[in-house]
């Protein structure tokens, strides 16, 4: 079986060859701290971020687009991999051969880094472990002619990294990979809700505010919404109501780095290949591409039309898959 999986800081997706995405999990894993026992893997864990006891500990092994906690990513995987798999014999190569498996990982990783990457591959359960660049599978999964002389650019917002490439005749032109993505835009609105309100809130909540009223630019009708945290002047449970436009203030300074990083790219960015960008816009990819305005946001700064890809969500897990033994 031929397995690509697209290892996300935020969520995990394994695509089968054959069979298209057929996991979509958060990328968290539950263990216990005295036994180091894994209690809870994807959507069951994800549920116990910020209300476990003392005895469990519920993190996101991967941090920034690489791994954080090695053990833990490896138990994940293995976790994913034998889910897909679906067969208890999975271990015994006699009854089920090892999978390959392509994983993508962001453009400007270090060897040391995608090294960890196919190791903890291997160790849970992989036959051979091959490596595509995230901007690369994300711009095959929009459906980007990548072999042609033309130049395509992508800009593919995950949960860790933002990566941002011109692509020509096959390959990486010029590439930059922030470490600035979802997880950054909803630490700034923990951060702004406990500067302004003096309210503590989770990393959940935070990202359903930034799903629900979070946006780039200026909205035709402004939004608003209830939340609920911890007072940190009493101590209490206390309910406030935001705004769309102060959210948008709060994730003001991670916007302007990644409207940096496709300034930055576009600059470096030979003129042939420029004036075809010009002509065909550029492409969203990733979660952060649903962030309301923000391709507006980068337009009017850039001059270049942006299109937000048809399910930017899944194009780095299909790229992914399509590149498995090209």
């Amino acid at each position: 079986m031929d397995i690509g999986i697209d290892l996300g800081t935020a969520n995990v997706l394994v695509y089968v060859k054959g069979k298209g995405i057929v996991l979509r999990e958060p990328s968290v894993v539950a263990t216990d701290v005295n036994t180091g026992k894994v209690l809870a893997v994807g959507e069951g864990a994800r549920q116990m971020l910020g209300k476990t006891p003392a005895h469990i500990k519920a993190i996101r092994p991967l941090r920034d687009g690489v791994i954080a906690d090695f053990e833990v990513t490896e138990a994940m995987l293995a976790y994913f991999i034998k889910k897909v798999m679906n067969n208890r014999s999975f271990w015994s190569a006699f009854f089920q051969p090892k999978p390959h498996v392509t994983i993508c990982v962001p453009a400007e990783i270090t060897s040391v880094e995608e090294r960890a990457v196919k190791d903890a591959a291997k160790l849970a359960g992989a036959r051979t472990v091959d490596i595509v660049e995230e901007p690369m599978a994300a711009a095959i999964g929009a459906g980007l002619p990548i072999d042609g002389a033309l130049g395509s650019m992508v800009i593919d917002i995950g949960g860790g990294t933002t990566d941002v490439a011109v692509i020509s005749l096959g390959g990486i032109v010029v590439a930059q990979s922030l470490r600035v993505a979802g997880n950054k835009l909803d630490e700034a609105i923990i951060r702004y809700i406990r500067r302004v309100y003096n309210l503590q809130i989770g990393e959940r909540t935070a990202e359903e505010i930034k799903i629900k009223i979070g946006s780039a630019s200026k909205l035709e009708q402004e939004l608003a919404m209830e939340i609920r945290g911890r007072d940190l002047i009493n101590g209490l449970p206390k309910t406030v109501k935001i705004t769309s436009e102060e959210i948008r203030d709060a994730l003001r300074e991670p916007i302007d780095s990644i409207v940096e990083a496709v300034k930055a790219v576009l600059e470096k960015t030979p003129p042939e290949l420029a004036a075809d960008i010009i002509d065909r816009g550029m492409v969203m990819t990733g979660g952060g591409a649903l962030l309301r305005g923000l391709d507006t946001l980068l337009a009017e700064t850039t001059g270049v039309p942006v299109i937000v890809a048809d399910d930017p969500l899944s194009c780095v897990a299909v790229g992914t898959g399509m590149r498995i033994h090209v």
